[in-house]
């Protein structure tokens, strides 16, 4: 089967096997450049470092090819993610392992032809590029092709939250093809002009494409006869790995970032909540967990000792991106961060839709933790609780779900900021009865005097 997203290279395409194999097949052009990649020193050590994903050559005859010239055989990744679901940090560890790329690349004769944040996936904290047909042979005198793409889908995001505090999820998922310079300049004042990167990066070339218009083929031209040898992209792409090193995320407190430390729990009932997961974890040995509003990953860490692999979801940027740090600091390498609210999940993208999957679609878990999730999106998103649980039956997994009831005093206070007697169907006789109604519960564990966590198996 044919991978969706992968109709925009001529010289090679993705498809799927039928045991789930990553295949890629590759044109005459495309295999000279495989073996050109896989004779250098670049892929053995990005490879052997786990930045570049595991890739082999097949043997197989014509019908298999189908008229391409080879087949490519790559090792999968655990969960597929795209940059609108992740943090500043995580956009800006992928934009450094591209740039590091390119500048190896060019010591071996080749150079990345784009410069798609899409080729760069995770195991868990760690960037793993798995693009092998982006590598081609460097033609001398042109200009590395794939800047302009760096600026709109790194750079310029990377910037705008780092200069300006404006989140560049939004940005991402509302363009596949990223920000435009002339958009990227409208948020930055006369001020910004002098921080490092917008006036070269931004000014300069948003001046660059309004002179040529929509004519890029005359900007290439310009920029090819500039002479462009090895050394001068060199220089460029190592001053623009200097850039981006140097940024970091504005700082603010976010809603959930001090939670820990101010949520209602006791020790005793935080040191109970964590056994329970443990043992559930443990029982289970689940594939794949989903702990959804995993906060400082506490339980995602837990779970994880138990699973092939866990992906830490939550809704807020800044929580998201210390957890990230936090894991990758630890090499962890089965936790994946997810900047994902799931009231407004990611959607199906791209071509007829078929570009960019939903969180759904790119697969279910076996164990979905939510953990002082419900009361939030009950309350303060005004979503049903049957049809959350519908939601969750939907996924076809077991679920450990925990329910703070309407005398919590972290649910009064939702309460308390709405208008009497609209939320007067968040209690847990009625939690308890419609989880009843479409699960299985198998257990119940009280927390605390208002809180109770449930595990639970959906009815077929």
């Amino acid at each position: 089967m044919h991978e969706p997203g992968s109709f925009r290279d001529r010289q090679s395409q993705v498809f799927y096997g039928e045991d789930g194999e990553i295949l890629r097949f590759l044109s005459e052009e495309g295999l000279d450049d495989w073996h050109a990649l896989a004779s250098s020193s670049l892929y053995s050590r990005f490879s052997d470092a786990g930045l570049l994903v595991p890739t082999e050559l097949v043997d197989v005859d014509e019908s298999v090819r189908n008229g391409w010239s080879a087949m490519l055989r790559h090792e999968r990744v655990p969960f597929i993610s795209y940059p609108y679901e992740w943090s500043f940090s995580m956009l800006k560890d992928a934009a450094l392992l591209e740039l590091d790329l390119v500048l190896a690349s060019l010591d071996e004769g080749l150079i990345l032809k784009d410069a798609s944040p899409y080729n760069v996936q995770w195991r868990g904290a760690h960037p793993v590029f798995i693009d092998i047909g982006s590598f081609e042979r460097l033609r001398p005198g042109e200009p590395w092709a794939g800047y302009r793409q760096f600026c709109m889908l790194y750079l310029y995001p990377l910037l705008l939250e780092a200069y300006r505090g404006i989140p560049f999820q939004p940005l991402l998922r509302g363009s596949l093809e990223g920000v435009e310079p002339a958009v990227s300049r409208r948020h930055f004042s006369l001020r910004d002009l002098v921080r490092r990167g917008v006036f070269s990066h931004v000014v300069l070339h948003g001046r660059l494409e309004r002179r040529h218009g929509n004519d890029g083929g005359s900007v290439r031209r310009e920029l090819e006869a500039a002479g462009f040898g090895t050394e001068l992209i060199k220089a460029n792409v190592g001053r623009l790995r200097k850039l981006v090193a140097r940024l970091e995320p504005s700082r603010s407190e976010s809603t959930w970032s001090g939670y820990g430390s101010c949520n209602t729990y006791s020790d005793e009932e935080s040191q109970r909540k964590a056994e329970v997961v443990r043992a559930t974890a443990q029982a289970l040995e689940p594939k794949l967990v989903w702990d959804i509003g995993c906060n400082d990953g506490r339980y995602s860490r837990i779970a994880a000792e138990y699973a092939e692999y866990t992906v830490a979801i939550d809704a807020d940027r800044t929580t998201v991106d210390h957890v990230y740090r936090s894991l990758a600091a630890d090499g962890e390498r089965s936790i994946l961060t997810l900047l994902v609210d799931v009231a407004d999940p990611s959607p199906a993208l791209g071509w007829r839709n078929l570009e960019r999957k939903t969180l759904v679609d790119r697969g279910t878990p076996d164990l979905t933790l939510c953990l002082a999730i419900v009361h939030h999106l009950a309350i303060t998103r005004n979503i049903p609780l049957r049809s959350f649980l519908e939601w969750l039956h939907s996924l076809d997994s077991v679920i450990l779900i925990e329910f703070p009831d309407e005398h919590d005093p972290m649910v009064r206070v939702l309460l308390d900021a709405k208008r009497s007697g609209t939320h007067d169907d968040y209690s847990r006789v009625n939690f308890e009865r419609i989880l009843s109604e479409i699960f299985t519960v198998e257990s119940s564990v009280a927390l605390s005097g208002t809180r109770t966590m449930y595990l639970a198996h959906p009815l077929q």
